[in-house]
């Protein structure tokens, strides 16, 4: 042991022993405390939890493409809009709805329309007399169109989802899958259009449009009649 210049030992300063290293501990305390807010957010309302866990929407999406093109030989005549409540409940047999089931209660507004096909109009479903004064014309009855659901009018009310579900969702990849309450209401207002008189208001209004525009080309009588 070597002495200073005063002839004094050095004195030895006692060696601090290393904290151990907590960063993996606090790191897992974060994300268990993360987890536990994530899960309250989706399960329970807390005020404030929106901000923090909030979701940034950006629209990355292409241009649309063209796939095909339809040539279009009808006349729309008339069209319907329609509004329905579709109540849709899933249940388990042999559990309760607390446990695995749900309830969907939705507001869906859509339109249908009634068309005139003119495709299947041939030489024959017309008839012209000599002074090409009077026409006779014969069309298919009017259709109804598939029915068209507006998300931009339509709401989900309320979702009631038992346990096993909400912990599906969070593992799945389309959560708030609502395709069967979209196919049910769209089913449902095709069959208020075929309750009412959507395709004879078609025919009718197709009369008046084909009649006017034959006697602007000089036509005095013009005759439609649906087979």
């Amino acid at each position: 042991m070597r002495e200073d210049a005063e002839g004094k030992p050095p004195r030895i300063t006692p060696r601090r022993e290393r904290a151990p290293h907590r960063w993996p501990a606090v790191a897992v305390a974060l994300v268990g405390l993360s987890l536990v807010l994530f899960l309250l957010g989706r399960f329970v309302h807390v005020p404030g939890l929106d901000d923090v866990f909030g979701v940034d929407t950006k629209d990355r999406s292409g241009p649309a493409v063209l796939k095909s093109i339809q040539d279009m030989h009808r006349y729309e005549g008339a069209a319907g809009n329609y509004q329905v409540v579709v109540d849709l409940e899933k249940d388990a047999r042999l559990l309760p709805d607390s446990i695995r089931g749900t309830r969907t209660l939705y507001v869906a507004s859509g339109s249908v329309a009634a068309y005139v096909d003119f495709g299947s109009v041939g030489q024959d479903s017309v008839t012209v007399d000599e002074k090409r004064t009077t026409a006779a014309l014969r069309l298919p009855h009017a259709q109804l169109a598939e029915p068209a659901v507006d998300p931009k009018r339509s709401y989900t009310v309320s979702k009631q989802r038992g346990l096993l579900d909400r912990l599906g969702d969070l593992f799945s990849d389309n959560p708030a899958d609502e395709r069967a309450v979209h196919i049910l209401a769209a089913d449902r207002i095709g069959d208020a259009a075929k309750e009412s008189d959507l395709t004879q208001r078609a025919e009718k209004n197709t009369a008046s449009m084909l009649q006017g525009l034959l006697r602007a080309l000089g036509f005095e009588h013009v005759t439609v009649t649906y087979v």
